[in-house]
């Protein structure tokens, strides 16, 4: 998502993401503060230069209104193994029309798995922000004998990249997005594309190539001039 080949804001040279979780939460057993994963030094993603961190308690509202100008990227953390609480989905979802019209400029959004039934969200609205978008939950699995797609092969990933870790939830259907994996049920683990984006879905662009993790939802939108991060 942080592409200048795809990315409209990295291009004109904007090269900041917003890494949304609870940042002044307590990490609650079994779960992973997203930042240190970000910032470790092979990752190539320091903080305070690469990306900067916000949860409800930290500005989150008043830095999604920086979408375009300050920061090119959305990534948004898992509620299940991360740090993605109520609080946080709650001003996401209220910003969906902004979040609209900065993916149908050009910007980029990485979303991880929201819905394991047992931790920090308590309402059915997951992906509200996204409305089109629709999960089963919970279904927590281990990752064995999860399948690359086609689609999800031609961005260089092997079954190898899908399997060992834990997902929390799947999608029940495309929404315009390109299959990425699956599970031995044949379920849609993750989605990844690039396209206009409505609340009835996404209108696809042609040649969308992204990178992405299992149990992740992966969009860039679509511009004017034609235009293993993994925590579950």
């Amino acid at each position: 998502i942080m592409d200048p080949t795809f990315n409209t804001f990295v291009a004109g040279g904007t090269k900041e993401f917003l890494f949304v979780e609870c940042d002044t939460c307590t990490v609650p057993s079994g779960h992973v503060d997203g930042i240190p994963g970000i910032n470790d030094s092979a990752s190539g993603f320091p903080a305070g230069t690469t990306f900067e961190t916000h949860g409800a308690a930290d500005g989150l509202a008043t830095e999604l209104t920086k979408l375009g100008t300050k920061y090119s990227g959305l990534v948004i953390g898992s509620d299940f193994g991360g740090m993605l609480t109520q609080a946080e989905l709650d001003i996401l979802n209220a910003d969906q029309s902004g979040i609209f019209n900065f993916l149908n400029a050009g910007g980029g959004l990485y979303g991880m798995s929201e819905g394991s039934g047992c931790c920090a969200l308590t309402t059915t609205n997951r992906w509200g922000f996204l409305p089109f978008v629709t999960t089963v939950d919970p279904n927590d699995q281990g990752e064995v004998g999860f399948t690359v797609t086609p689609f999800g092969a031609s961005l260089g990933l092997t079954d190898a990249d899908v399997n060992g870790n834990a997902s929390h939830s799947v999608f029940t259907d495309k929404f315009g997005l390109n299959i990425v994996d699956t599970d031995p049920g044949g379920e849609i683990l993750s989605l990844a594309g690039r396209g206009q984006v409505s609340t009835g879905g996404v209108v696809p662009e042609p040649g969308s190539v992204f990178l992405l993790g299992t149990g992740l939802l992966l969009i860039a939108g679509r511009f004017t001039f034609r235009k293993k991060m993994s925590q579950k």
